[in-house]
């Protein structure tokens, strides 16, 4: 097989402050890259994700990116400016591409501006969405020009159908998002917690699985600790946690997450109402990588209409009690934890890694290439 000459842009790969994709964007990354493929990155230059790391994470954001560029050297990451020189700077880099992958976290000038050279210069483009933006916000993922893709990577069947169904998108693919597991694997760690629950503030599109969940659990069982991470979270909801005796930690690097999986008996998945009603079945990455971990997860109310876990490779809660009963329950029996935790562990490596989401990817892009030749 050639190495393909693959440029993705993302938002940000330095920063994943407030943006989950970065996760997966940077494992995919690597994953093509030790196939063989040549991979450039570009990032915007003081991107929206990268700036509040700095802005609200202060010298914590020095140790963050220090800790990516030590644990990612070979992404081979250049940054651009939204100004007048920026289509030169993309014939430039773009010259010799076989495949750009644009991530919909980009801004659409610059996406356009990408999109554009495609004909002069030869490459081909895919579109990746791993977001709800599609079916949240649908008149903003209009500005792309998405007829000059040659196809749509949909992190789940109801993005991909909206793309197909609702934008008119001719070829789109199902692409999952998946877990690093060269950085996503099990520790062996003193545990300092109960449960734990790492995300960031819903803008109330979870408020209330965090009051059924999380919050009244906590406020209920008074001798299991509690602990959150995450960041963009309001001072009233900060002390709302606090209150009911959930331990709020703020920003956590993702690159640390599997040290507080280790420490922790249980982790916690609260999904977005998006990926409950008319996203039904897209999983969040923090599944993928809690799972990768060797977590035992509970997750709140969750349809996995794509069978892309076993049922017993993590334990799907019906309501707050429900989930009370399970904490009280696993907490007290180890056995139980640890298989559960080797279940997930088990279906992560044989399906959902980086690696795997590469490899599916790789067959994408020929054939788009073969379609284009």
């Amino acid at each position: 097989m050639k190495p393909l000459r693959i440029h993705l842009f993302a938002h940000s790969l330095v920063s994943d402050w407030s943006h989950g994709s970065a996760h997966f964007l940077r494992g995919l990354a690597r994953a093509l890259m030790q196939m063989g493929h040549k991979v450039r990155c570009h990032e915007e230059l003081g991107s929206w994700s990268l700036v509040n790391l700095v802005r609200n994470e202060q010298e914590r954001s020095i140790d963050a990116i220090d800790q990516f560029r030590s644990q990612f050297r070979e992404l081979d990451i250049h940054f651009y400016e939204r100004k007048d020189g920026l289509r030169d700077y993309l014939k430039s880099e773009l010259r010799n591409a076989d495949i750009v992958i644009i991530h919909e976290w980009n801004e659409p000038q610059a996406v356009n501006a990408v999109l554009s050279l495609k004909e002069e210069l030869k490459f081909r483009a895919l579109f990746l969405d791993t977001h709800h933006r599609a079916y949240t916000r649908a008149g903003e993922m209009l500005k792309f020009h998405l007829h000059l893709c040659d196809g749509v990577l949909a992190a789940g069947e109801p993005i991909r159908k909206i793309y197909t169904d609702g934008f008119g998108v001719r070829r789109a693919w199902t692409f999952h998002e998946a877990a690093d597991v060269d950085h996503f694997f099990p520790l062996n760690a003193h545990r300092k917690t109960d449960v734990v629950w790492i995300g960031n503030w819903g803008d109330e599109s979870r408020t209330a699985e965090m009051e059924e969940f999380l919050v009244r659990p906590a406020s209920e069982l008074p001798d299991v600790k509690f602990q959150a991470y995450g960041v963009r979270y309001p001072a009233e909801a900060i002390d709302w946690m606090l209150d009911a005796g959930v331990d709020y930690r703020g920003y956590l690097p993702n690159l640390d997450a599997p040290q507080v999986y280790a420490e922790a008996a249980l982790a916690l998945h609260l999904p977005r109402k998006q990926y409950t009603n008319g996203l039904a079945g897209v999983p969040a990455t923090r599944v993928f990588e809690a799972l990768a971990c060797g977590a035992t997860l509970l997750s709140a109310p969750w349809e996995d209409l794509e069978h892309l876990f076993r049922p017993e490779d993590f334990v799907r809660l019906k309501n707050g009690e429900d989930a009370q009963a399970a904490m009280t329950d696993l907490l007290r029996d180890d056995r139980a934890r640890r298989q559960i935790a080797e279940n997930g562990l088990e279906t992560i490596r044989a399906r959902h890694t980086c690696r795997h989401r590469a490899e599916q990817l790789t067959g994408i892009c020929q054939e788009v290439l073969a379609q284009a030749d």
